[in-house]
């Protein structure tokens, strides 16, 4: 098979995978007549079936926590990572900063309540640079809230700014503790001698076994745990993706997780399932896809500095260089040259 004909196949294939995940959300997702939910006390509305379309990047964890009708659910993550009581959903703000650019799909939630700004991110995989992430975010974040504000940073009194608050939860596959502190200041290139200005990401692991706690006092945040574990454990156990979300969502309306909202949005939840293990899928590939370039370029480099140390203690001829450390001859000429070279401008 030529290079062209096996580069045809591969995009058969994709083309194949593209129809049949299409034709299963066409199936997934019927045309059904919208329907009006009555509120329920104390509750905001549910949103409306079939509406998937207008926040179609959304990832699960924001379109449950981060969307104005869901702000009940929201509130009672809040109290249940900040021990408080609060009951009012309107006392929440969202102000999440929409077309970041470093977010591809959207995880981030932020929002004000009692004079605290709050940065919410949900990660499938593990990113130390998540404190850097946060400090970019929350300046943008700051930016907007002086400017509605209307305040002068010229002013020789001093400019009150609500509390900073950035929590990550992870669902990834990593082993992990319940609670990992990541600090902006292990990225700093010259290490601080002290600790004057540091930044930190606060990662909760919302994996199953972990932070039970935390679940106990948030049920909204237990039922998406419960369905990101079952869609885990039916691709481990040799389910495709689609059975393996279909499945999943059949699981969480059986046991009525968030008061029905997956059976009122089940064409909006295999969507964005869908899409959202095909984007994990492309960062796993484009991550290890790095990982075997970063690795080929420190052979190179080994292999480089090897026969410059052989050419200068003249063990071998060129040949048998270029043999032993799989470079070119004409490579180790240039290197040859370019010591040639060093030697004569050393006298």
């Amino acid at each position: 098979m030529t290079d062209n004909d096996t580069e045809k196949h591969r995009q058969d294939k994709n083309d194949c995978e593209r129809t049949k995940r299409q034709e299963f959300r066409d199936v997934a997702s019927p045309g059904c007549p919208q329907k009006d939910t009555p509120k329920t006390d104390g509750q905001a509305e549910l949103s409306s079936p079939g509406s998937y379309n207008r926040q179609y990047q959304d990832r699960l964890f924001k379109a449950i926590f981060g969307r104005e009708e869901h702000k009940h659910w929201l509130l009672s993550l809040y109290n249940a990572l900040n021990g408080s009581s609060y009951t009012d959903p309107s006392a929440i703000e969202i102000n999440t900063i929409e077309g970041i650019i470093y977010v591809t799909m959207k995880n981030d939630i932020s929002f004000l309540i009692d004079s605290q700004l709050n940065l919410y991110e949900q990660q499938s995989s593990y990113n130390p640079n998540m404190p850097l992430r946060g400090l970019m975010y929350f300046a943008e974040l700051y930016q907007k809230h002086l400017t509605r504000q209307d305040k002068d940073l010229f002013t020789t009194a001093i400019v009150k700014i609500p509390t900073p608050n950035f929590v990550v939860f992870y669902n990834g596959s990593r082993e992990l503790p319940d609670v990992t502190k990541l600090r902006l200041s292990d990225a700093f290139e010259v290490p601080a001698e002290n600790s004057d200005f540091e930044w930190t990401a606060t990662m909760l692991n919302i994996n199953s076994g972990h932070n039970k706690t935390l679940f106990q006092k948030c049920k909204p945040l237990y039922h998406y745990s419960c369905y990101v574990d079952r869609v885990k454990s039916n691709v481990r156990s040799g389910m495709t993706k689609e059975k393996a979300v279909s499945e999943a969502v059949s699981f969480a309306i059986r046991n009525d997780f968030l008061d029905g909202y997956f059976k009122l949005q089940k064409a909006e939840v295999l969507n964005m399932s869908l899409t959202e293990f095909d984007q994990e899928a492309y960062d796993r590939h484009r991550f290890n896809e790095g990982k075997e370039v970063g690795i080929a370029e420190g052979e190179r480099k080994n292999a480089l500095q090897n026969a410059r140390n052989l050419l200068y203690m003249k063990l071998g001829s060129v040949e048998q260089i270029a043999q032993a450390t799989q470079l070119s001859v004409d490579e180790v000429l240039q290197l040859q040259e370019e010591l040639a070279v060093g030697v004569c401008a050393d006298r």
